[in-house]
C-alpha cells in the first residue's frame, strides 16, 4: 500500500515537471490593462485568454492583466464569474505592447456548483482543489445562520444537538465535528468561544463561504482531515453603508443584528459587526419519564413533554479599524470582539437525562490585527499577517439539590449536583499568529509559504464553598503547521499544485496516578509529523472539468479532544494525532443554452485513516452519562456525492445534493490483540450518518408592483436516512432501540424586496410538515416554527 501511494506522489511530481519544460512562451508582444465592473471597481482574478492558444492570464486585486503572445491576430476575452463575458479582436505586433482596458457587465444568472454569482469566486472554481463557495446573497433575508447556509454545498451535512446555542458540527464527506475545522478570512477559530461557533453568527456576516473538501491548500495551514469551512467577510471598500435585520419567531426566538461602516479617501476605515440571539427553546420532544414513585424509567414508554431549561441568549461585537489601499499596506486593520453567553443545559449526551438547574455562562475578550500587501517589496510578492489573543472565561454551574424528570417534577437528593457537584470557572488562554506569502514567477508559476502558530492554556478554578481553589495543574497546548507549496498554471485550462507540510505539537496536563482518580500528576507529550500531497485540475472539453488530489495528512487533536469541556465531556492528554491517506475525484460539467443553464457535479472520496478520535458515551453512576474522546485502530471511509442545478433566466432556480458515504471499522483484529477477531470489522462507525441529500426551488418575480421590486419563494428540503448511534455489529439483537429514524422535513420561504435590496421582508416556515427530527444520540431537534424577519441595506 505504501509504495502504491509512492508511486501516485511520484506520477503528480513527473507530471508537473514536464508540463513543464513543454510549456514555453513564444510571445513577442504584451497586452495589459485593467478590468472593471460597470460600476468602475476592479474585478479580482477574472481570465484573459487569447481564443485557440494556450496564452491567459488572471488578474490580480486591482484588476491589472498582461499577456505575452506570439505576433498575429486573436480574438481577446475575459470572463468572471458574476460577469457577462466580453470577446474583442485584437493585434499582436512583434516587439509592441498595447493597453487595453475592459469593463464587465454583471450577470447574475452565473451558474456554479451553488448558484454562485461573486467574482471572487472564480478562483475557487479554477483552483486545483476539491472547493465549492456558497454565496450568501440570496440568503441575507432568511433567519439562517452560517451553519445553515451551508447545507447547499454537495457532501456536507449539518448536525445539531437542539435550538438555538446548540452544540453543533458540520460533518463534510463522512468526517465531522472536529475532523472540520473553521476559518474566517482565513485565521483559524479554534478556541474562541462558543458565540461564534457557525449556529451563532447570522448569514449576513459573509459574504461568501468557501467550502475545501478533503485535501486542503498550505495557504490555511491547517491540519484537517475532514476539509476546511472558510467564511469570507466583504472587504471591498465602501464610502459608507449600514445593513441591520431583526427576526422574531416560534419558541421566543429573537435575533438582531447591525453592519454599519465606513471608508474614507484617505484610506481611513472602520467597521462594526454586532449580533445576538435569545431563544427559549421550548418546543416539544419524545422522552422517556423517570417515575419517582417507583424509583425507575421506562425507555421504551415515551412522552411529549416540553423543554423548560433551555434558555439561550448570546451577544457579540466585532470592531475594526485601520487603513485600506496605502501603498505599503493594502489593508491594516486593528480589531477587538467581546462575546457574553447565557446556555441552560436541559439533558445530558443522551435524551433520557434531563437536568432542571444545570447551566453555563461566559465571556471572552478578543484583540486582533491583520496586515496584507501584494507586491510586497517586489512583483509578485504578496503577504498576510494575522494575530490576536482570546482571554475566555467559561463558569459551568451544577449546584442544584434537586432530581428533575421531564415533567418538572423534582426530588431532593441526598447530595448537591444534577451531573457533577460544580462551580467552575475555566480561564483560557489563546494565542495565534498566521503568516502567508505567496510569491507569483510570472503567470505560470506561484511559491506560497504558510506557518501557524497557535499556544492554549486553561486553568480551572472551584468556586463552591465561598472561595476559590485553582487547580494545580494547568492544561496547556502548544502547535505549529508549516507548509509549502508550488503551483504550475500554464494556462486557464489546467494546473497542478505539490505541497508538503510540517507538524508539531507539544501538550500537557493532568493525568490520574491510579484507577481511582484521587490523585493527578502533570504529563506532557510532544508529537512531530509531515505530510505531503498533490493536486491537479483540467478542463477537458469547454464546461467539462476534472479534479484529483491527494494527501498524506496528520490531524492533531483539539482542545476538546485534549481537555474536554470541563462538564458534560472529557478529555485525555494522551490522545494521539489521527494520520489518514485522502484521495479526492471530482468532476464537473456546465452548459447555457439561451436563457437556460445546467450544472452537474460528481465527486468521489477515499481515505483510509490510523488512530480515528471517536467520541464515546460512557455510562456514569445515578443513570448518567458523559462523552469521552478515544483512538480507534483504523476506519476507511468511502463514497461519493453528486450535485445538480437548473436555472431558467431570472426567474427559476432548481437543484439538489445526494451523498452516500461509508465511514467503516477496518481494523481485522481487536485493539491490543494478535489472534481474536474484531467483531465489527466493515462494520460502519456508529453515530455517523451515511445516506442524506437536500434539494430546494427558488422562483423570482422582478419589479412586482414597482420597479426595483423582487418577490421571492423558496421551498427547501432536507433528507436523513435512519442511522445507527451505537455499533451495528454488537447491537444487532435489538438494533431499533439505538437507531435514529429516516427523516425528511421541508421548508418554506417568503421574502419581499423594495427598492432594489434595500428594505426587505420575509416569511418562514420551518419544518412545515412537523416530522420528528433527530440528530446525535437521537436528541430531538424543533418541530413546525415560524419566523419572520425585516432588514434594512443602505449605503453607496
Amino acid at each position: 500500500m505504501k509504495a502504491n501511494r509512492l508511486k501516485f506522489v511520484i506520477i503528480f511530481i513527473l507530471l508537473s515537471v514536464q508540463l513543464a519544460v513543454s510549456a514555453q512562451s513564444a510571445g513577442s508582444g504584451t497586452i495589459s490593462g485593467r478590468i472593471t465592473s460597470s460600476g468602475g471597481e476592479a474585478v479580482s482574478y477574472a481570465t484573459i485568454r487569447l481564443k485557440g492558444t494556450a496564452c491567459a492570464a488572471h488578474t490580480d486585486i486591482e484588476g491589472i492583466y498582461q499577456i505575452k503572445a506570439p505576433a498575429g491576430r486573436y480574438s481577446l476575452v475575459a470572463s468572471a464569474v458574476g460577469h457577462k463575458t466580453v470577446e474583442r479582436d485584437v493585434s499582436v505586433e512583434a516587439g509592441g505592447s498595447q493597453h487595453i482596458d475592459i469593463r464587465m457587465k454583471e450577470d447574475a444568472i452565473q451558474l456554479d456548483e451553488v448558484s454562485v454569482v461573486s467574482a471572487g469566486v472564480s478562483r475557487v472554481k479554477n483552483s486545483a482543489y476539491n472547493a465549492v463557495a456558497v454565496d450568501t446573497r440570496d440568503m441575507l433575508n432568511t433567519t439562517k445562520t452560517l451553519s445553515e447556509a451551508l447545507a447547499k454545498t454537495p457532501g456536507l451535512k449539518l448536525r445539531e444537538s437542539g435550538g438555538v446555542g446548540s452544540d453543533m458540527n458540520l460533518m463534510l464527506d463522512g468526517f465531522s465535528g472536529k475532523h472540520v475545522k473553521i476559518f474566517i478570512d482565513g485565521v483559524p477559530q479554534e478556541g474562541v468561544g462558543s458565540s461564534f461557533g457557525l449556529n451563532n453568527i447570522p448569514v449576513s456576516f459573509a459574504d461568501r463561504i468557501e467550502v475545501y473538501k478533503g485535501v486542503v491548500p498550505v495557504a490555511f495551514g491547517t491540519d484537517a482531515i475532514g476539509g476546511v469551512v472558510n467564511i469570507v467577510t466583504n472587504r471591498k471598500r465602501r464610502r459608507w453603508f449600514i445593513d441591520a435585520s431583526y427576526s422574531y419567531g416560534s419558541f421566543n426566538t429573537h435575533k438582531s443584528y447591525i453592519n454599519f461602516g465606513q471608508s474614507f479617501s484617505n484610506g481611513l476605515t472602520y467597521e462594526i459587526n454586532a449580533f445576538q440571539n435569545y431563544s427559549d427553546n421550548s418546543y416539544r420532544v419524545d422522552a422517556p419519564v423517570f417515575d419517582f414513585g417507583s424509583q425507575s424509567i421506562d425507555t421504551k414508554k415515551l412522552y411529549n413533554v416540553k423543554r423548560f431549561n433551555d434558555t439561550y441568549h448570546n451577544e457579540a461585537v466585532v470592531a475594526k479599524f485601520g487603513l485600506t489601499g496605502k501603498s505599503w499596506a493594502d489593508r491594516l486593520m486593528l480589531g477587538f470582539t467581546y462575546s457574553h453567553m447565557y446556555k441552560e443545559i436541559q439533558t445530558g449526551v443522551r435524551q433520557k437525562t434531563v437536568y432542571g438547574q444545570k447551566h453555563r455562562h461566559g465571556h471572552s475578550l478578543m484583540p486582533s490585527l491583520e496586515y496584507s500587501k501584494r507586491n510586497l517589496f517586489t512583483k509578485g510578492l504578496d503577504v498576510t499577517l494575522t494575530a490576536n489573543y482570546n482571554r475566555n472565561a467559561t463558569f459551568n454551574v451544577d449546584t442544584a439539590s434537586y432530581r428533575y424528570n421531564w415533567l418538572g417534577e423534582r426530588r431532593r437528593t441526598s447530595s448537591p449536583g444534577e451531573q457533577t457537584y460544580q462551580y467552575l470557572r475555566a480561564d483560557n488562554n489563546n494565542w495565534n499568529a498566521t503568516l502567508n506569502t505567496t510569491y507569483r514567477i510570472g503567470t505560470a508559476h506561484a511559491l506560497t509559504l504558510n506557518n501557524v502558530f497557535n499556544s492554549f492554556s486553561r486553568d480551572n478554578t472551584s468556586l463552591l464553598y465561598g472561595r476559590e481553589d485553582k487547580d494545580p495543574i494547568s492544561k496547556d497546548m502548544r502547535k505549529n503547521i508549516t507548509g509549502l507549496s508550488y503551483r504550475f498554471m500554464p494556462s486557464e485550462r489546467w494546473n497542478v499544485s505539490l505541497f508538503g507540510k510540517y507538524y508539531s505539537q507539544y501538550v500537557s496536563g493532568p493525568v490520574a496516578a491510579d484507577d481511582t482518580a484521587s490523585s493527578y500528576v502533570r504529563t506532557s507529550r510532544t508529537v512531530d509529523s509531515w505530510g505531503y500531497g498533490a493536486a491537479a485540475t483540467c478542463f477537458i472539453v469547454d464546461g467539462l472539468q476534472a479534479k484529483l488530489s491527494y494527501e498524506k495528512a496528520c490531524r492533531l487533536p483539539t482542545i476538546e479532544e485534549m481537555f474536554g469541556d470541563e462538564d458534560l465531556e472529557s478529555g485525555s492528554v494522551l490522545i494521539r494525532p489521527e494520520r489518514s491517506d485522502n484521495i479526492n475525484l471530482s468532476l464537473s460539467w456546465s452548459k447555457s443554452f439561451g436563457r437556460h443553464s445546467l450544472y452537474l457535479e460528481g465527486g468521489m472520496v477515499y481515505r483510509d485513516t490510523r488512530d480515528y478520535i471517536q467520541r464515546s458515551i460512557a455510562e456514569l453512576s445515578g443513570n448518567r452519562e458523559g462523552a469521552y474522546y478515544e483512538n480507534y485502530g483504523r476506519v476507511k471511509t468511502a463514497g461519493f456525492n453528486l450535485s445538480a442545478r437548473y436555472t431558467l433566466g431570472r426567474w427559476l432556480s432548481v437543484g439538489g445534493n445526494f451523498t452516500r458515504m461509508d465511514v467503516r471499522d477496518n481494523e481485522k483484529l481487536m485493539v491490543g490483540s494478535n489472534s481474536v477477531a474484531n467483531p465489527m470489522y466493515h462494520t460502519r462507525m456508529p453515530n455517523v450518518p451515511w445516506q442524506f441529500a437536500d434539494a430546494d426551488v427558488n422562483l423570482y418575480w422582478h419589479d412586482l408592483l414597482k420597479d426595483g421590486n423582487t418577490l421571492t419563494l423558496t421551498y427547501d428540503n432536507q433528507y436523513l436516512h435512519s442511522f445507527c448511534y451505537y455499533s451495528d455489529g454488537v447491537q444487532a439483537a435489538n438494533l431499533n432501540d439505538y437507531m435514529v429514524p429516516t427523516q425528511f422535513s421541508h421548508n418554506l420561504t417568503l421574502t419581499y424586496s423594495m427598492s432594489r435590496g434595500r428594505y426587505n421582508v420575509s416569511l418562514e416556515c420551518r419544518n412545515f410538515t412537523n416530522e420528528k427530527l433527530y440528530d446525535n444520540f437521537s436528541l430531538q431537534k424543533a418541530g413546525r416554527a415560524f419566523y419572520g424577519k425585516v432588514r434594512i441595506y443602505l449605503g453607496k
